[in-house]
């Protein structure tokens, strides 16, 4: 990757890599480090990209960093949103249109949740929380009162639900997610590898749904490097990952020394 830059793609995902995981999904902010050293590798290599659950503009607008360069400022930077089914380049979204099961999920979540004996969370309380990204939805048990046994009680529900909708069920750290089917990380990645003729790749993640984009940088053939923003609500990705750094303070510091390796070799 140091050897030949121009063709290496730096993959990184969005919350618990480049933003700390928070309570309220909408408090995420990425870590300032991180975008100054990915601003650094935009310039240096083929193409930088973040293939995220969030969708595509929030994951910029959640990228932006007061007194310093963010997301947007990244040279050449894509974000595939919702899995890859949106696409940020150049300030401008392109994806289809939103699948009608995500009309009805979006209509019966608050009840089926409710039903359970889980009260919603509102204005910051406890329970559990929505999250309407546009062509998915995630319900988040962190500000439940009992995190992990709401998730165990949300789990066949929702997964009934998805399946009746014609959706699928991405679980994460305290979250599960119903979204639209035929695409992930893996393929959104693999896809992009394809499309920008990459010779190497390294992809960063920490949740579960990382474990495809990870499946794609061994699946390609290139030289790879997996990354795994570690935390102590998923341990599996460790176990699957080249290396382990300590959450996005980690990977800030391992995307700066990329940079700081890929600069000091073209003097």
């Amino acid at each position: 990757m140091t050897a030949d830059p121009a063709g290496a793609v730096i993959g990184v995902d969005f919350d618990g890599t480049l933003s700390p995981i928070v309570p309220d999904p909408a408090d995420a902010r990425v870590d300032p480090r991180a975008a100054a050293a990915l601003a650094r590798l935009g310039a240096l290599v083929g193409a930088v990209v973040v293939v995220t659950g969030r969708p595509a503009a929030t994951a910029v607008a959640y990228g932006e960093v007061a007194g310093g360069p963010g997301l947007a400022d990244v040279p050449g930077l894509v974000v595939l949103g919702q899995y890859g089914l949106e696409r940020w380049q150049d300030g401008q979204v392109t994806s289809p249109p939103p699948p009608p099961g995500v009309v009805r999920v979006r209509a019966e979540l608050p009840a089926l949740i409710e039903s359970l004996g889980l009260p919603i969370t509102r204005d910051g309380d406890s329970g559990v929380g929505i999250e309407d990204k546009g062509r998915a939805l995630a319900v988040h048990t962190r500000r439940a009162a009992d995190p992990e046994g709401a998730l165990r009680l949300l789990r066949e529900p929702l997964a009934e639900l998805a399946d009746e909708t014609g959706l699928a069920v991405e679980p994460g750290r305290l979250v599960i997610e119903i979204r639209p089917t035929g695409m992930d990380k893996g393929r959104a990645l693999g896809a992009f590898l394809d499309e920008r003729g990459a010779r190497s790749v390294l992809f960063a993640g920490d949740d579960l749904g990382d474990l495809a984009a990870f499946e794609a940088v061994r699946a390609s053939g290139l030289p790879g490097v997996t990354v795994c923003s570690a935390s102590a609500e998923v341990t599996e990705l460790a176990g699957r990952a080249d290396v382990v750094v300590e959450g996005p303070a980690g990977v800030a510091e391992l995307l700066s020394a990329l940079a700081s390796a890929i600069e000091h070799r073209a003097r």
